[in-house]
């Protein structure tokens, strides 16, 4: 059985919305990736029936959220879905048994407790019962918010950006906790974030949305290793993207760049852009007969950037867009700061994606340094 089964549309004055995607699997934690403004906190609020889309279906372990053509439109407290919001959403002048109660299942008040002191307990919240959300650190309101969703026994759990208020330790301890949460919920989870590394940590699968409509479903995996699209390129890393066509067999004419490359990925019909990641280059002197060595592009040194970790290279091609380049400092060194250098993309790095049709990346945003 499909545990959740979304295709909806809404549209919001100019901004439309279009997305269409499952999670199929029992525990599956699956992640709607983009950009700010993209659609994904709207996708949850149609989810969880704070939003109506205009039209589709949301089919949620069998039972129908929402139909447009049956006219059907569950309100959210029958829908059996919870949302942790970014802001936790807590009662303030509840305190932390009160908050945790309001949400459990149960048809008396003893048994409403009952459940709310379990969530409490496997919380690690015993003790803080009598205080109230300011009296709270951010980690403990986190673990009320979710204490409150897994008290009500939901079927799915939503998340919106949870950790997009902190940074630094208080975040990463607060991830490691909600992934033993989220591994531990026997029903599905739909994880919102623009944050590809946290994106990579916690879900299985991702779902891309580039301006309102969805990439289809991937596994977090396969995202990283090979997008098909240039939004997924784009927000899994990517730095570099050219205006690419098919030149011949496993061969695109990269126009930015002005050089045609070898890939030995597949090439899809209707190839619109070539992407390599900055970390994937090697690298030649300039001196070297570059044009013995498969996909070499010959490039001028611009800009050397000296990052935390690494050296971060601006090298300008015969396309004359730039490419970034990024190496370990002492690889760099190494090189001796050339003023030209051969980059050579191997073919298995040279990534051929298709446009959202969104008007894709012109010129001026061939290179996402």
């Amino acid at each position: 059985m499909t545990a959740l089964e979304v295709d909806i549309t809404k549209r919001l004055g100019s901004f439309s919305l279009g997305v269409s995607f499952a999670i199929e699997q029992p525990r599956e934690i699956m992640a709607l990736l983009g950009p700010s403004g993209c659609g994904k906190s709207m996708t949850l609020k149609c989810i969880a029936g704070i939003e109506r889309p205009d039209s589709g279906r949301i089919v949620l372990d069998g039972r129908t959220l929402f139909d447009s053509a049956a006219r059907i439109d569950l309100p959210p407290q029958q829908r059996r879905v919870g949302y942790l919001f970014q802001s936790y959403a807590l009662f303030p002048t509840m305190t932390v048994e009160q908050n945790v109660q309001a949400g459990a299942a149960g048809s008396t008040r003893k048994e409403r407790a009952a459940r709310a002191a379990k969530e409490i307990a496997a919380m690690r919240l015993e003790g803080l019962e009598h205080h109230k959300p300011a009296q709270l650190s951010g980690g403990q309101q986190q673990r009320c918010a979710m204490a409150r969703i897994l008290a009500s026994d939901p079927e799915l759990i939503l998340l919106d950006e949870p950790f997009s208020a902190l940074d630094g330790y208080l975040r990463w301890q607060l991830e490691l906790e909600l992934s033993d949460v989220l591994r531990g919920f026997p029903g599905g989870a739909v994880y919102v974030s623009h944050n590809r590394d946290e994106v990579y940590r916690m879900c299985d699968t991702v779902c891309v949305l580039d301006h309102g409509h969805s990439d289809a479903k991937v596994g977090v995996r396969e995202l990283f290793a090979a997008p098909a699209t240039l939004a997924a390129a784009l927000i899994s890393g990517c730095k570099n993207v050219s205006r690419a066509h098919a030149a011949g067999p496993g061969l695109l004419a990269c126009e930015d760049w002005g050089v045609t490359l070898r890939t030995s990925l597949p090439v899809p019909a209707g190839v619109t852009h070539a992407g390599i990641r900055a970390h994937y280059f090697e690298t030649h002197g300039a001196d070297d007969a570059s044009d013995a060595v498969e996909n070499a592009i010959p490039c001028t040194v611009e800009r050397v950037i000296d990052s935390t970790f690494s050296t971060i290279v601006m090298a300008r091609t015969p396309g004359s867009t730039p490419l970034r380049y990024e190496c370990e400092k002492d690889d760099w060194a190494a090189l001796g700061n050339p003023a030209r250098l051969v980059l050579v993309a191997p073919p298995a790095t040279v990534m051929p994606l298709v446009s959202s049709g969104n008007g894709g990346a012109g010129r001026e945003g061939a290179s996402h340094a």
